[in-house]
């Protein structure tokens, strides 16, 4: 039976019925008792997706002030409908797909919520849920949330999961089961050592920390190095200012879209810096040499893994000398003296990311037609990330793709850039 609360934005579907097997026993039938709900109001489900992230296998980007503030700042005035499936068993709930229909002119898309700037996307799961839905059910189990999600009035003609992890925790990510490609970019993390001291001798030779400490004299040299990470209300935001205004240029320079020029990508990262529920997981920070803020970062911080989001640095006199990476030794360190266990790179190819890293993660996209119009709309789409792909993960072609860009950006007029940033967390 399907039943719907008008108003609340709350749709509960129901099939089966009887008691559940054990959750290493769980047969398709019992797949099939599963309780589904849908929410197309994040209110609606605040509070258990608030309980259910702390204990459940995901990432920092699936954690409910990430997505409430992107649908606050980007997704709710675009048109954006959240559509927040839950699924229990035996009252206990299982997992958590944060999806979303995005409006089109003619193709209505489904999502993952907040895809945008989620560097993975992904569902938030019990830790029992890959006993309790193997591998093999996981197909079918999807083809009742889409189900339920058309029986809750959403309608959508594509569906476009991006940016998956291959693992969540401990458990396989259970979408894999589905068809999937690579996506274009990897993502890269280290796991970081006991202190800042040994871990640094053990990941860099003696000839790159002899080349660090010239550096970080040379900055010196320029004015007093400081690691600075604001406190205050006021303090935070005038570092991401700078960052955003930094990483701006930057992007002007290289021939990427700017993030920050995109209807409220400014404001969601100002709002989740300084909100009260999530400045504690945000990381801003910066190094200055004298009085330049000569670079900075936005980063997120949850259960033991410090997300590398955001980072830039300022492109006059001190860049010569480094000022990112002398930055990048100052997060290390600081993640390591504050508990984590894992440096996260995030997505993207960069190379100081392999030549940190000690694990590479695939990221993998699901792409499928929900009706006829979104079968001929998904062709073109899966194409075009295929090619995006090889060229990204070809040296020689990304160099000239990169070359190009830069060379078209020049003649479009930007010159030489005021400042130079790493990309940010859609990788372009």
């Amino acid at each position: 039976m399907s039943v719907s609360e008008f108003g609340g934005s709350t749709i509960l579907a129901r099939a089966g019925a009887g008691p559940l097997a054990p959750p290493d026993a769980v047969s398709p039938a019992g797949v099939e008792a599963l309780e589904l709900a849908v929410a197309t109001d994040l209110g609606a489900v605040a509070d258990e997706w608030r309980r259910f992230e702390k204990e459940a296998d995901g990432t920092v980007f699936q954690t409910w002030g990430w997505h409430a503030a992107w649908q606050r700042h980007i997704g709710g005035p675009a048109g954006v409908v959240p559509a927040i499936v839950t699924g229990r068993r035996n009252g206990r709930l299982l997992f958590l797909m944060a999806l979303a229909v995005e409006p089109g002119r003619i193709v209505r898309r489904l999502v993952w919520h907040a895809s945008g700037v989620c560097d993975y996307n992904a569902p938030l799961l019990a830790p029992e849920f890959a006993r309790a839905v193997g591998k093999d059910r996981f197909p079918a189990l999807f083809a009742r949330v889409r189900d339920a999600l058309r029986r809750s009035g959403l309608r959508f003609d594509a569906v476009v999961l991006e940016k998956m992890p291959e693992t969540l925790g401990a458990q396989p990510n259970p979408f894999m089961a589905l068809a999937t490609t690579l996506n274009p970019s990897g993502a890269y993390l280290t796991r970081l050592g006991r202190d800042w001291d040994s871990f640094y001798l053990e990941k860099r030779s003696s000839a790159t920390r002899r080349r660090d400490r010239t550096k970080r004299k040379r900055l010196g040299d320029i004015g007093e190095v400081r690691y600075v990470v604001p406190a205050g209300t006021d303090e935070i935001v005038s570092s991401m200012t700078t960052l955003i205004e930094q990483k701006s240029r930057a992007f002007a320079r290289m021939g990427v879209p700017n993030l920050f020029a995109r209807p409220g990508y400014r404001e969601f990262f100002l709002d989740y810096a300084t909100g009260d529920e999530t400045r504690a997981i945000a990381h801003v920070s910066r190094l200055d040499v004298g009085d330049c803020r000569a670079a900075l970062n936005f980063a997120l911080m949850f259960r033991g893994r410090y997300y590398h989001v955001l980072a830039s640095y300022d492109g006059g006199e001190v860049a010569k000398f480094g000022p990112g990476a002398a930055h990048l030794h100052e997060l290390m360190r600081h993640a390591i003296e504050h508990g984590c266990t894992e440096f996260d790179f995030t997505i993207g190819d960069e190379p100081y990311k392999r030549d940190w890293s000690d694990t590479e993660l695939a990221l993998r996209d699901h792409r499928s037609a929900a009706t006829a119009i979104g079968f001929a709309a998904a062709l073109p789409g899966r194409a075009a990330a295929r090619a995006k792909r090889i060229v990204k993960q070809t040296p020689f072609l990304w160099k000239m793709a990169v070359a190009l860009r830069t060379a078209l950006a020049r003649l479009r007029g930007h010159g030489k850039p005021a400042a130079i940033a790493a990309p940010a967390a859609e990788d372009e």
